[in-house]
């Protein structure tokens, strides 16, 4: 379901949040349409952190620490990597209005960047909304093979130390169904939206302030799901 902007509503960061507490988030049509549209799927993605999968040959990746991984040092470089054409995909819905907001968002501490590099270029990544316990995943790119896999394997490691409950994919894609990700109804979605917003958790349990190695996010998963 989407319903187009309230001319009389002025869509503010505070909005925004407000608006993922009740399950719905903003999207653009393309790069060059500045009106934003609300966004409350019926069916909703989600990778539930117990049972978040890592392939054995993925985890060797991770762990060879060919990438390091940083983050919230390359916000605006990650988003323009999300803006990128790709296959089957001509335009982008990372129109000014969406930077600006997550831009602000991420000034307040409520939207993270996740950085891949590789020989000190970004390579890779995910930005993404921190909310409560819940975490809401707004979009990620690849550059060269397995960047952004490793990106959500940092992510997830980073939710699971940091006590989260819930992490939100907006809508599931063979690369992230091959993670675990599931479609759940609307009704549910909210439940265990209403849950996560319970309390609080820590989006820097893991060091924000340095590169975090691939063996110390497997370390996080191997204990909680025994991968």
């Amino acid at each position: 379901m989407a319903s187009k902007e309230s001319a009389h509503v002025e869509i503010t960061p505070e909005v925004v949040l407000r608006a993922y507490a009740c399950g719905i988030f903003p999207m653009a049509e393309s790069v060059d349409d500045p009106t934003l549209y609300w966004i409350e799927p019926e069916l909703r993605g989600v990778i539930p952190l117990d049972t978040f999968h890592v392939s054995a040959r993925l985890a060797r990746t991770v762990r060879a620490g060919r990438f390091t991984v940083t983050i919230d040092t390359r916000f605006e470089a990650v988003l323009d990597g999300c803006a990128e054409p790709r296959v089957g995909r001509d335009n982008t819905w990372i129109n000014a209005r969406i930077r600006e907001l997550y831009g602000a968002l991420a000034r307040l501490g409520h939207c993270h960047s996740v950085e891949v590099s590789l020989d000190g270029e970004l390579v890779g990544g995910l930005y993404g909304v921190s909310l409560g316990r819940a975490f809401f995943g707004e979009s990620m790119f690849h550059r060269v093979r397995d960047a952004s896999k490793v990106a959500l394997v940092h992510l997830v490691a980073r939710l699971v130390a940091g006590g989260y409950a819930l992490l939100d994919t907006q809508f599931i894609t063979p690369h992230l169904a091959s993670f675990g990700a599931i479609e759940v109804p609307r009704a549910r979605y909210r439940r265990l939206l209403d849950e996560a917003l319970k309390g609080g958790a820590d989006f820097c349990a893991l060091p924000c302030d340095r590169p975090v190695s691939g063996a110390e996010a497997l370390a996080v998963l191997t204990k909680s799901l025994a991968i």
